[in-house]
């Protein structure tokens, strides 16, 4: 098929959560694979629970996960002139009709169809009947009695349903709001979706669907209905598992990259490959390499794969996402050398940006906040005179590369008789207020010249003022 058009519909009445964050990432994938259009629709016909304040998170993690979309958003709300234009489509053709039935009399036929061992359905009363358009009727699609309806798909095959267990269903209420089933066909139809990809909680929907377009003479969509995401007990993902709002983990710390990377092999596969960067997504994601089985969410393999990420990305391009965190903590800064030397320090030790914004605090304090333990352990007059020495080899140096650090804490060593470690601890606790940090050379290069002597400096002031 050529010139892929796939869409992502979401119902506005709560957050982006990574169920529908995975069904829109499919889409998207395949269309970007295919050099297609990703349509973006908001369905919003539930009007009692769609609310802006939903919208916006949509928006908002989707921005986020940087999912772009080439059409929309389009709001079903403000398309009721061309539901009601095939709507009246359906009605001149014979492939619909009005009912007056009230609720009461259905429930009971629907009672009474149930008592018989059959499925609780309208039974037609209105069918044949050529009712004229009155206040209380609503519009219901004549569907076929008889047959089967075959929905072919990419994912599961050949689906059968058999026709005689529909009902005619209704497309137009007696208020004059469209049904869901109607108004996704009629979507789908006008804005040229070639492909529908999505959770298989929708397949029973997919014949009705089917029926509509046939009524309507359009062409079918191809279909691709994905096993649901599960928790690792397997049953339907709740909170409990992990099932929280996308930003909910853009606030936990995860990169956008690697919950794509997880929620995309949620499902997807292509050999045996864990890690893909986005590109590498846009290039091999195909509906053929989409599994039948249910993806089991499990957080400890995306907080494992969001190490991976940290590690695997640019320090430029971390900084942009680490920014907010240090801003969270009172840190002033910005993106620059300073903030990439920083990172690169600290990338491989996090597995979040909420372990790399509180491992990074001690490069932005003004005053290191020792801590006690550390500082009576190894800020005594004992290394008093080692900090005395180091400033001495440091301040001359003109630039701080790994060979002149290491040169320089080899002459404390020689003039002292005494090994690395020895050293390293009170000039770590001097440096980071802590005893457990990334690699000395590591943080005496990303502080610089400057931070460094200025924090040896306090140190030994300290260790002076106790000594008085």
């Amino acid at each position: 098929m050529s010139n892929i058009v796939t869409r992502f519909p979401p119902s506005p009445t709560g957050y982006l959560h990574v169920g529908g964050a995975r069904t829109a990432l499919f889409n998207w994938l395949y269309a970007r694979h295919m050099n297609g259009r990703f349509v973006l629709r908001i369905e919003d016909t539930d009007i009692k629970r769609s609310t802006q304040a939903s919208v916006d998170a949509i928006f908002e993690a989707l921005e986020w996960l940087g999912i772009d979309w080439d059409e929309g958003p389009f709001f079903q709300t403000k398309r009721f002139d061309v539901y009601q234009t095939y709507v009246q489509k359906l009605l001149d053709s014979g492939n619909a009709y009005y009912c007056t039935c009230s609720q009461e009399k259905i429930d009971t036929m629907r009672k009474e169809a149930m008592a018989g061992g059959g499925k609780p359905k309208y039974d037609g009363t209105c069918r044949y009947k050529g009712l004229a358009k009155t206040a209380n009727a609503v519009i219901r699609f004549k569907a076929p009695a008889t047959g089967t309806t075959i929905v072919k798909d990419i994912i599961k095959g050949n689906v059968v349903f058999q026709n005689s267990e529909q009902d005619d269903f209704i497309i137009c209420r007696s208020d004059g709001t469209p049904t869901y089933n109607f108004v996704v066909v009629v979507d789908d139809i006008t804005m040229g979706i070639n492909t529908v990809i999505r959770g298989d909680d929708h397949l029973n929907n997919t014949p009705r669907q089917i029926m509509l377009y046939n009524a309507l003479e359009s062409s079918l969509p191809a279909f691709g209905h994905v096993p649901m995401v599960l928790g690792k007990d397997r049953t339907r993902l709740s909170k409990r598992h992990g099932a929280m709002s996308v930003t909910a983990y853009r606030d936990m710390g995860y990169l956008p990259d690697a919950l794509i990377n997880y929620l995309v092999r949620l499902g997807w596969s292509y050999g045996d490959q864990e890690f893909f960067s986005r590109d590498e997504l846009i290039e091999k994601f195909t509906l053929e390499n989409i599994g039948k089985s249910p993806g089991i969410f499990d957080q400890e393999k995306l907080l494992a794969l969001n190490a991976d990420h940290i590690k695997a990305a640019p320090p430029e391009k971390l900084s942009t996402h680490l920014l907010p965190f240090l801003s969270e903590r009172g840190c002033l800064a910005e993106k620059g050398d300073f903030i990439n030397s920083v990172i690169k320090t600290l990338n491989t030790r996090s597995k979040t940006l909420i372990d790399m914004a509180e491992g990074a605090l001690f490069y932005f304090q003004e005053e290191v906040l020792y801590e006690e333990k550390a500082a009576k352990k190894f800020l005594t007059p004992a290394s008093l005179e080692v900090l005395n020495q180091l400033i001495d080899q440091l301040k001359p140096l003109e630039s701080f590369n790994e060979n002149s650090l290491e040169n320089a804490f080899k002459r404390v060593m020689e003039t002292n008789g005494l090994k690395l470690g020895i050293i390293a601890q009170p000039v770590r606790v001097a440096l980071t207020g802590k005893t457990v940090s990334p690699g000395i050379f590591e943080i005496i290069k990303a502080l610089g010249k400057k931070r460094v002597i200025s924090r040896l400096q306090n140190a030994v002031q300290l260790i002076k003022n106790r000594k008085d």
